[in-house]
């Protein structure tokens, strides 16, 4: 093996000659955490925990706090926050759907009564939609149904592991978040020791990169997902639908999927004026609210509070999501843009170096990088 002549100067084959156990390790570890995806949603999730919060604590260490005691404070202040909105917002949840099912009979005897009639429908001979025929129906199916009940019974009890599974996870999330919110700075200072020293100042560029790209996407996308669930919620209760706030809240927080929340949000805000009203005019009113809120979250919220800065295309957007999902399930599709925006810059990253290249340029000796050194936060 010839050894390099100048390590600046290095091919990316010799590199991978001199050095393949390391990349060896690197694949190794990213094969690990692949099937290691079923588990790590909480660990993920903690992670962005952390992430977002460590700001504020290092703030409020500038005020002699120690970092234990800046986390916990942390702590006490969003588990009152959360509680609060608990307590304020689940009441007016319960009234919301214990009033979508009182409307439920009405919405049936609509549908038998006027949808049903005008698509050439009609019901079964001796049945109606109404809790008296259920029953009826019910009694005479009885055999299926017990054979249904038992089911649903094996599947509640085949379903019990996982469901004590989430709740462990669920309690995992505030363990892991403390932990790594209290070291958050020795990690970042023990990653940026094990940087190879002469890509040292590529490596603070790309991290510095890195977590403007992050924390305009993390804390601008919450911001935008508060924002859209109060449009959502304000705008469905304007025009008088019952369920407004259920309908708003969800549909703001899965908005963080491109086009989830719109098109779900509207399919059930739909359903539920529909179920309400019986009558396609509240459907308009519904289509209006949620083509505004989409109006305002292109035009105006994702602009001003997320911003171009991770320059992500909205297909490359959808692909990501869905990939992430494919390869780590629910933990890949929350960590899926995280992921992207990283790689996005990363790929920046990758094109100038390609641009300044012998090979792009086909000279021998390409340009040295003009490039000056930023600011550290490694």
């Amino acid at each position: 093996m010839t050894p390099a002549a100048d390590p600046e100067k290095a091919t990316a084959l010799s590199m991978l000659r001199e050095h393949w156990g390391w990349f060896a390790l690197i694949a190794a570890i990213l094969v690990f955490m692949v099937l290691l995806g079923p588990i790590l949603a909480p660990f993920a999730i903690a992670a962005v925990f952390a992430y977002i919060g460590d700001p504020l604590v290092d703030r409020m260490e500038r005020y002699k706090l120690s970092r234990t005691a800046a986390v916990c404070v942390l702590f006490v202040i969003a588990t009152a926050v959360t509680v609060l909105a608990l307590v304020l917002i689940v009441p007016l949840l319960q009234v919301q759907v214990l009033s979508l099912i009182d409307n439920i009979p009405a919405w049936a005897q609509w549908v038998q009564q006027v949808a049903m009639p005008k698509l050439g429908l009609k019901m079964p001979r001796g049945y109606q939609l109404d809790v008296d025929s259920l029953r009826k129906f019910l009694a005479s199916h009885w055999d299926g149904a017990s054979d249904l009940a038992s089911i649903i019974a094996g599947y509640v009890g085949r379903s019990t592991p996982a469901l004590l599974g989430f709740l462990a996870n669920l309690f995992l999330i505030p363990i892991v978040s403390f932990y790594l919110l209290r070291d958050w700075d020795l990690m970042v200072a023990k990653i940026r020791n094990l940087i190879p020293r002469r890509v040292l100042p590529q490596g603070i560029a790309f991290a510095n990169e890195t977590n403007d790209v992050l924390s305009a996407l993390i804390r601008g996308q919450l911001l935008v997902m508060l924002a859209l669930a109060v449009i959502y919620s304000f705008g469905l209760w304007v025009i008088g639908l019952k369920v407004a706030l259920l309908i708003g809240i969800v549909s703001g927080l899965v908005s963080f999927v491109p086009y989830l929340g719109f098109v779900g949000g509207l399919l059930a805000a739909s359903i539920a004026m529909l179920v309400q009203e019986q009558s396609a005019t509240g459907i308009a009113w519904v289509a209006l609210v949620f083509t505004i809120g989409q109006m305002l979250e292109g035009g105006v919220l994702t602009p001003m509070l997320v911003g171009d800065r991770i320059g992500l295309h909205p297909v490359a957007v959808i692909f990501a999501i869905m990939a992430g999902g494919q390869l780590f399930g629910f933990v890949g599709v929350l960590v899926a843009l995280p992921v992207a925006a990283v790689l996005a810059v990363l790929v920046r990253h990758a094109l100038k170096r390609w641009a300044q290249s012998a090979l792009y340029l086909d000279v021998a000796d390409p340009p040295p990088a003009t490039a000056t050194e930023p600011e550290a936060i490694l």
